[in-house]
């Protein structure tokens, strides 16, 4: 049996342990961290593609009691005042979605499933090195110890060690000009927005929120500025970023700085990042997933989504495919076209209001509307050449 070694434990790791069961593929997932990953505070929307992706692995039941759905955007300006909202993804039925939770909660969840399957995941494994032997790929660990596969998942994230393993070249992520400030509280005067994210257009920047069922706010500032280094992540704390986003709310007539106020010290912070193109997804044992391979900024709500998809499109080429090389071939010419067009498209997105409430003018409807048929042969499925934009998704203008 085919044995895949799957570096990192998030999202797209989790989802590609799953996939690769339902595949009939062994794996292991190595995770760094000791008893978790990062982003622990932020939280985030899977959307209509990836709650399909979920479904196409028998695992949307396990995110569903650690999340709420959020069926609405509203758009509000500086003045508080509502300018227009829609319906997300209005055409497309779903009963389930989209849902919003946080990180932690999602990979939490999909890690619990995958030992509910007997699925391996071992912590503490922070990869230095893959090496190859005949038809083996070896990886070493910080620790000293090694594992060895078939093949080598690079599930790793924005700073992932597997893509520079793949080329050393590869560029590095690109900080988007924005630092995203993330907070909760149950505090019950903010004025809530049930199965709703209300954006808010403030005069220096934007701001959302929603509420989830239990009454508890979370929310997103995004913050124009230098890109934090180490030495800010170890000194700025929760006093610092509520000050700067009252100084940046000042004057605005809007919730948010209501909100801040009443999160205390709930309140974390990252710089955001973008990957626009990774030359090269794979070589003939190690493959990249999710953020490894490409990572677009927050303003489509499609990094969660994204990752589960890629897991499980690897998945079905790994079961249909003669060879591993042709597998990650057909994988990346499926999926490249797709997730560099959403990088693009997120990266050209101001953070504005819309000015009508058709959710016909939604430019994300394409996105939503992806399908995984799980039980469709790969072959059958329509390819696009790696670069290309697809006869059916032509790139946004």
């Amino acid at each position: 049996m085919t044995h895949a070694l799957i570096i990192g434990g998030g999202i797209a790791g989790a989802t590609t342990a799953l996939a690769l069961g339902k595949a009939g593929i062994d794996s292991t997932v190595y995770e760094a961290y000791p008893d978790g990953a990062d982003d622990t505070g932020a939280f985030l929307m899977v959307m209509h593609n990836g709650l399909d992706a979920l479904r196409a692995v028998d695992a949307l039941d396990a995110i569903m009691p650690c999340s709420f759905r959020t069926t609405r955007v509203e758009h509000v300006d500086a003045t508080g005042q509502r300018v227009s909202g829609h319906t997300i993804g209005v055409t497309l039925t779903d009963v389930d979605g989209p849902r919003t939770l946080r990180r932690a909660d999602l990979y939490q969840a999909l890690q619990k499933e995958v030992r509910r399957r007997g699925g391996r995941i071992e912590h503490g494994k922070r990869l230095v090195r893959a090496t190859t032997t005949g038809r083996r790929i070896i990886a070493t660990f910080a620790d000293g110890s090694r594992a060895e596969g078939d093949l080598l998942v690079g599930a790793d994230g924005i700073r992932s060690t597997v893509r520079t393993i793949i080329d050393p070249t590869a560029p590095a992520p690109r900080y988007t000009g924005e630092n995203v400030v993330f907070g909760y509280t149950r505090d019950t005067g903010i004025p809530p927005a049930s199965e709703t994210f209300r954006m808010i257009h403030g005069s220096s920047g934007f701001s959302g929120y929603t509420t989830s069922p239990n009454g508890e706010t979370l929310w997103v500032v995004h913050l124009p500025g230098d890109e934090m280094t180490a030495a800010d992540r170890a000194t700025i704390g929760p006093s610092d970023w509520r000050d700067r986003i009252l100084h940046q709310v000042a004057g605005d007539d809007t919730p948010v700085a209501a909100i801040v106020r009443a999160s205390g010290t709930n309140i974390m912070a990252s710089s955001s990042y973008d990957v626009p193109s990774t030359h090269h997804w794979h070589t003939a044992h190690l493959v990249l997933v999710g953020d490894a391979a490409h990572a677009a900024s927050t303003s489509a709500a499609q990094g969660a989504s994204m990752a589960l998809e890629d897991a499980v499109t690897l998945a079905q080429c790994l079961r249909d495919l003669p060879s591993i090389p042709h597998a990650f071939e057909t994988y990346t010419g499926l999926r490249r076209a797709r997730v560099e067009r959403l990088v693009a498209f997120s990266a050209n997105q101001p953070n504005r209001p819309n000015t009508t409430d058709r959710d016909s003018a939604d430019p994300r409807t394409w996105l939503y509307s992806h399908h995984i048929d799980w039980d469709a042969p790969v072959a059958q499925q329509r390819r696009t050449p790696a670069g290309q934009g697809s006869d059916r998704e032509s790139p946004e203008t």
